[in-house]
């Protein structure tokens, strides 16, 4: 599991990160000062540091520090856009920075793509059945031919892709899809998305209905 050290005091904002950043399937370790923070960098080793630029008791750049030689990615979140403050953070090695407030999809994004160029990785393909999902180019391929889908039956085919041969329940994708899109989503709606998926991908892909309780999509 890749795991993520969340440097950030305000209970609100770290709420909604720790539940979107888990939700993506992240491991979270969540601090509100530096002090706790060094200590968590001190005893593992994390694959994307969030650190808030201003604690009560120091600053994002100290963790920095802690950091420096393990090889993992930083993002700094600051209130303000400081040019002096965000060419520091470039200066201590930041993969990128975030001003708040900030939209939570795009956030994710940023945090994907450090640990993905921290990785090495230039791109991402994930598979499902005969599917194909492009997921740097927000592309889908059935059986090799392209499959215009729209945002949210794109969602949560990732979902399944992310996800095979498990048993997600209904509940489960409309909370995924709540809490990317913002956007609420009715229980009845998910069903019409699961048949236009069926309908688009054809038997590249076999999306079982599981009565009663949800999906199923096997590798």
């Amino acid at each position: 599991m890749i795991r993520v050290l969340l440097l950030e005091d305000d209970d609100l904002i770290a709420a909604g990160l720790v539940y979107a950043l888990q939700n993506e399937g992240y491991g979270v370790v969540h601090c509100r000062n530096v002090e706790k923070a060094k200590e968590e960098v001190g005893k593992q080793s994390f694959q994307m540091a969030i650190l808030d630029m201003r604690l009560p008791d120091g600053s994002g750049f100290d963790v920095s520090e802690k950091l420096k030689g393990k090889n993992t990615p930083i993002i700094f979140l600051t209130v303000e856009d400081d040019e002096e403050k965000i060419v520091k953070a470039f200066d201590e090695g930041a993969a990128d920075y975030v001003t708040k407030p900030f939209r939570i999809k795009e956030f994710l994004a940023r945090v994907k793509r450090g640990i993905r160029k921290e990785a090495g990785e230039e791109h991402e393909i994930l598979r499902i059945g005969e599917v194909e999902i492009d997921t740097d180019a927000g592309k889908v391929t059935a059986k090799g031919k392209p499959v215009e889908l729209t945002a949210l039956e794109y969602r949560v085919l990732q979902i399944f892709a992310a996800n095979p041969s498990k048993l997600l329940t209904r509940t489960q994708i409309l909370d995924r899809i709540w809490d990317i899109d913002g956007n609420f989503v009715e229980d009845n709606t998910l069903t019409v998305y699961v048949k236009r998926l069926r309908e688009k991908l054809g038997d590249a892909i076999h999306i079982e209905t599981v009565r009663g309780m949800g999906y199923r999509v096997d590798q």
